[in-house]
């Protein structure tokens, strides 16, 4: 009987707050990989039934392709939203890892056993995340095997491939949960008479290995990227070295986010007023950059997503729509526009985990500053101001996320387009390429995105204000 026992107390870490939203991250890109590999096997089987068309691969190569650049893309959002709630995590059980190496455990020890929980957590994820893709997919093909009447039509769902995204999600959290826990290395045993520990703005700053690093990727990010603008005047092949600038660059964004946001974020809190309430929640997301980029980046990354196929796609149709002489035809339009449907579809997929990743690390940090909350409690300050303090936090860290996210989004949106279609000559009658592209900016998909990002922020704040003011202050001070 022990043996049960033990397991379960083993186990217990599971039910922490954070460990269900990073399972719910890895099932989420799991599923998505393995419906995007189906969906592309089935469309593969179609056209190889077709007598006319089957015997041509380009369809196949161009939408494998972009199976792994989407699913790259997903996996790449959430191994960031994992490492941001692993940082978060860790910081909240500063207390317990420093009464650990009190009694004689080493950090090495207590990062490994993070880690090995980062595998578990993936490995759950993946496999939870196989089997509800790989039902939808089954679903999905019957539905349209039976709509489209598709009998000479064979496709096995279940088979080896789609452990590939399995394995990856997996492997890809355990890496994520390892950078996450990092600051184990930093915990000292006096630590262990305090609760959770954010780095201030003094310590991010003086952390100039990380800043230079940043620094570096973000400067070979934007000359590959302007070498890829350039090299699309000559031929569309410029786009290959434009993404890989487009990654660089934003990751050194994000491994920089403690120097990036905080100018943004103290632009925002002027907007929100000048009140006691306001002002407070203007300092706690100013006070500790880390927890505050933690929050925002993986917003930022799923509003810059969104909005950069959106610009580069409409951008796409007003060339080509030049290069016809003024005007597409419908059918063509037609294409486009239901291409670009689903395109924005399958990248909100993204946009969805980095949403999971605002509510989970908003949460988090409530629930590790009820110390805190409950001493402004202690001061006077009533349920609902403090309710608000939390509710204009969320804002706060949305608007500037959101905002940074649309100008980022532009940018690469308009980048990607100029490096693909900078060699297309817009006056049909001209003879050579080299043209600079404008951007076009959709009106609806930035509405949506506006809209879309309020009601996050609404949805991300109504679990943390309940939390904030769930228990007494005395209750609070003495933990």
């Amino acid at each position: 009987m022990p043996r049960p026992a033990a397991s379960v107390a083993k186990a217990a870490w599971l039910r922490e707050r954070g460990m269900g939203a990073s399972v719910l991250v890895a099932a989420i890109s799991t599923a998505f990989g393995v419906v995007l590999i189906s969906a592309t096997g089935f469309i593969d089987a179609m056209l190889r039934a077709d007598p006319v068309i089957g015997e041509s691969g380009t369809l196949a190569f161009v939408s494998g392709i972009l199976v792994v650049l989407l699913v790259g893309v997903a996996v790449y959002v959430a191994a960031i939203v994992t490492a941001n709630t692993f940082s978060t995590v860790v910081a909240g059980r500063t207390r317990r890892i420093a009464l650990m190496r009190l009694i004689g455990a080493s950090a090495r020890s207590q990062r490994s056993e993070v880690t090995r929980q980062g595998l578990a957590v993936g490995f759950i994820g993946a496999l939870l995340g196989l089997a509800s893709g790989t039902a939808l997919s089954a679903g999905g093909i019957a539905v349209l095997s039976a709509v489209l009447d598709l009998h000479g039509v064979e496709y096995a769902v279940a088979q080896p491939l789609l452990l590939v995204p399995t394995a990856i999600v997996a492997l890809t959290t355990w890496a994520a949960a390892f950078a996450g826990s990092r600051r184990v290395l930093a915990v000292t045993p006096l630590q262990a008479l305090g609760g959770s520990v954010e780095a201030s703005h003094e310590v991010v700053a003086k952390r100039s290995g990380r800043n230079v690093a940043a620094l570096a990727l973000f400067i070979a990010g934007a000359a590959l990227l302007a070498a890829g603008i350039v090299g699309g005047l000559l031929s569309p092949l410029g786009v290959v070295v434009a993404f890989f600038g487009g990654i660089l660059s934003f990751t050194g964004l994000a491994l920089g986010a403690t120097l990036v946001m905080p100018p943004v974020l103290r632009l925002v809190g002027r907007a929100f007023g000048r009140s006691a309430v306001a002002r407070l929640a203007a300092e706690n997301a100013l006070r500790y950059p880390e927890r505050s980029s933690r929050m925002a980046i993986g917003v930022v990354m799923g509003v810059t997503l969104v909005t950069m196929f959106a610009v580069a796609l409409e951008t796409a149709k007003a060339v080509l729509a030049a290069a016809s002489g003024g005007a597409l035809p419908p059918e063509f339009a037609t294409i486009i526009d239901s291409f670009s449907a689903i395109m924005m579809a399958l990248v909100a997929v993204s946009a969805v985990i980095a949403a999971v990743g605002l509510v989970n690390l908003l949460t988090l940090g409530v629930v590790q500053r009820r110390r805190e909350l409950g001493l402004l409690r202690a001061l006077g300050l009533a349920n609902g101001q403090v309710r608000r303090v939390v509710l204009f936090e969320a804002a706060h860290i949305t608007v500037a996320a959101v905002t940074t996210g649309l100008v980022l989004g532009i940018a690469y949106g308009w980048a990607g387009a100029q490096s693909l279609l900078g060699s297309i000559p817009l006056d049909p009658d001209a003879a050579g390429g080299g043209n600079l592209v404008l951007p076009a900016v959709p009106v609806w998909p930035v509405v949506a995105i506006v809209v879309a990002a309020a009601i996050l922020t609404l949805v991300a704040a109504v679990a943390p204000t309940r939390l904030a003011t769930r228990v007494a202050p005395v209750e609070a001070l003495a933990e």
